[in-house]
C-alpha cells in the first residue's frame, strides 16, 4: 500500500505553485496528481493542517505478538489448507479469522503457498 506524502513535501509543492508554476506542470515534474495539489492548496488556504491522515482500517487480527504461535502451528501442519489453519487457530483459543486474514498472516511470515505433492 502506498504511503502518504510527507507534510514537508506537500509544503514544497505548494511553494512551487505559489512561485507561478501551474498545477499541471508541478504534477508532470513530480508525479503527484493534480487533484492532490488542488486539495492541499485548498487546505492551506482554509488553515487546515497539511499533515497526512491515518489510513483507515483496524489492527491486525493476527498481530506481531501472535506470529510465533502461528509459526509453530504451520510447522506442525505444513500441508494444511488456509481453511484448516483457520480452524486450528480457533481451536488453539485464538479469535476466529477468515481465510483471507490467514493468507495475509502467512504471507507476512514468508510461508509459501505451494504445498508438497
Amino acid at each position: 500500500m502506498a504511503r502518504a506524502y510527507s507534510r514537508d513535501l506537500r509544503e514544497r509543492l505548494l511553494q512551487l505553485l505559489a512561485s507561478g508554476l501551474s498545477a499541471v506542470e508541478v504534477a508532470q515534474r513530480t508525479g503527484v496528481r493534480v487533484s492532490s495539489l488542488h486539495r492541499w492548496k485548498t487546505k492551506a488556504e482554509t488553515g487546515e493542517s497539511l499533515e497526512p491522515r491515518h489510513s483507515p482500517g483496524g489492527p491486525r487480527k493476527i498481530g506481531p505478538e501472535a506470529e510465533a504461535a502461528l509459526r509453530d502451528q504451520v510447522a506442525a501442519h505444513p500441508d494444511a489448507t488456509l481453511a484448516a489453519h483457520g480452524a486450528f487457530w480457533q481451536q488453539a483459543g485464538q479469535e476466529a479469522v477468515s481465510v483471507a486474514t490467514m493468507s495475509r498472516a502467512l504471507q507476512r511470515l514468508g510461508w509459501p503457498r505451494k504445498k508438497s505433492a
